[in-house]
């Protein structure tokens, strides 16, 4: 597999990533078997002018990309070289009947001590497209990360004009040189922690064609969001016929907390302009943005055509109402005595020593409950900030909620005012979900549902929950074996988190 490699001097590192392959073919073999191997290594690093020891994958950071087509079976063997515990994530990855290979830490798998090996082996199942890997314990995902690139069945086109190229960038700097007249593809992927990201080119419109490895309606836009663990494919053409232009990346926050707000930039080059000509600019939106932010949002509808079809769950056997909080706990050790904690219907995961999967399937008793709450306890203003609770202690615990095979789920995300309003990332491991709806303020559950999208709604495995505001996803539990919705609370035998 051909790559290319660019280098240049940003004005800041942010850790979005921005994929695509100049040639990104495997050999022409359907279902082929894949095998990769991940050695996780102390690697000296530099950036912005200091050098430093970071976890790495084969010692490259950002990690190799792991290359498929749909219906191949990747196989990687991950070796644990450095003092800390270690599990990789397979982020977006449906993992049918594979959840032993989801990899997040004491969820699914114990992960791997000091020298140990893991072969993690699952099937690309009815995917296609861009997603990412990352360790999944503590903050290690921050350098352990990298990205997936699922291509179609062998003869399947795109649902969309057949890109000229497709190229491998890390926006740690670079410069992409394009042809003029020629449409490229880039894969988008915000591999951060925390932070939404704005991404435009100046000049240049972005016509988005997947988002989480799944297909959307096209449409153009002079800016593309997103959120931690979510990607973005666009088709970017190249019609100004010559010159530098600057690609921007910078953080999306609208709540009252302070990001470090500057933008990350790079050259989008056209052959034959000189190095030394003017770069054509353009200013990155306010940090506070929301309604650039929500425009993109409110625009992704998924394909919906007869070979990619949205099949949204139309009516529900279960539905949940999940508050988003951040509380505070007493800790002895911390400074204040106390910590900022975050809970679903005020609860805080508490870590189990034992792989929450493991004792399922084995019987093990004392490691979880299976009592976690449907509903808030006691319902209140969520997002009045002057109508908090007086008590910001959450109930620690290790709890699940169980779905039956097949069961439809509708699940409202209600993020609260409780220390403060901010937006929350998502992910539900294991599973594609429908965004059916979302809004401001609290959710009203006999007005909101009448403007549910049931047609056509985008389909991804990660959402951004508005701050103020409340999202409403739906899915199948088709997928046996214990999940995570990435926050802070397991919800299992389907999904947990």
């Amino acid at each position: 597999m051909a790559t290319t490699t660019f280098r240049w001097s940003p004005v800041m590192i942010l850790p979005l990533v921005l994929l695509a392959a100049t040639s990104l073919l495997p050999s022409p073999v359907e279902c082929m078997v894949r095998h990769y191997k991940f050695n996780v290594v102390l690697t000296n690093t530099s950036r912005l002018c200091s050098t430093k020891p970071i976890v790495t994958v084969n010692g490259q950071f950002p990690g190799p990309t792991l290359v498929a087509r749909e219906d191949d079976t990747v196989l990687v063997k991950v070796v644990n070289h450095v003092q800390y515990n270690m599990s990789i994530h397979w982020h977006g990855i449906r993992q049918l009947r594979t959840g032993w290979a989801d990899g997040p830490a004491y969820i699914t798998q114990c992960p791997l001590q000091p020298g140990q090996t893991y072969l993690y082996n699952f099937t690309l199942t009815g995917q296609r497209g861009t997603l990412l890997w990352h360790a999944h314990i503590l903050w290690l995902r921050a350098t352990v990360h990298g990205a997936i690139v699922i291509l179609p069945k062998r003869g399947v086109p795109y649902p969309y004009p057949k890109p000229h190229k497709e190229h491998t960038l890390v926006l740690e700097g670079f410069t992409l040189p394009v042809r003029p007249n020629m449409t490229y593809m880039l894969r988008v992927i915000n591999a951060g922690l925390n932070e939404e990201l704005f991404f435009k080119i100046a000049g240049h419109k972005l016509t988005v064609v997947e988002v989480d490895a799944t297909y959307v309606k096209p449409f153009k836009v002079d800016t593309i969001v997103l959120g931690p663990g979510q990607t973005t494919n666009v088709l970017v053409t190249t019609q100004q016929g010559s010159g530098r232009y600057v690609v921007s990346v910078s953080p999306f926050m609208d709540a009252p907390i302070t990001v470090d707000n500057r933008t990350a930039t790079a050259i989008l080059h056209y052959t034959g302009t000189q190095m030394a000509a003017p770069v054509s600019l353009t200013a990155p939106p306010p940090i506070n943005s929301t309604l650039v932010a929500t425009k993109f949002t409110n625009s992704l509808l998924a394909l919906n055509s007869k070979e990619y079809p949205a099949n949204v769950p139309t009516t529900v056997d279960h539905s949940l109402f999940f508050t988003i909080s951040l509380g505070l706990n007493k800790c002895p050790t911390c400074t204040g005595g106390a910590r900022v904690v975050a809970d679903f219907n005020n609860v805080t995961f508490d870590m189990p020593t034992v792989g929450l999967l493991q004792a399922h399937y084995f019987g093990i008793e004392g490691v979880f409950t299976d009592d976690f709450p449907a509903n808030p306890a006691q319902p209140y203003d969520y997002t009045n900030t002057t109508a908090q609770p007086a008590n910001l202690a959450t109930q620690n615990g290790t709890r699940v909620y169980r779905l039956a095979y097949n069961d439809a789920v509708q699940l409202v995300l209600q993020d609260t005012g409780m220390i403060t309003p901010e937006n929350h990332p998502i992910h539900l491991h294991g599973f594609n979900f429908f965004e059916v709806g979302r809004g401001v303020g609290n959710f009203d559950p006999e007005k909101d549902p009448r403007r549910f999208n049931l047609v056509d709604p985008v389909e991804r495995n990660t959402v951004g929950v508005p701050a103020g505001g409340w999202t409403a996803i739906r899915f199948r539990a088709d997928n046996p074996g214990d999940k995570e919705l990435m926050g802070s609370i397991p919800l299992g035998s389907t999904f947990s988190g």
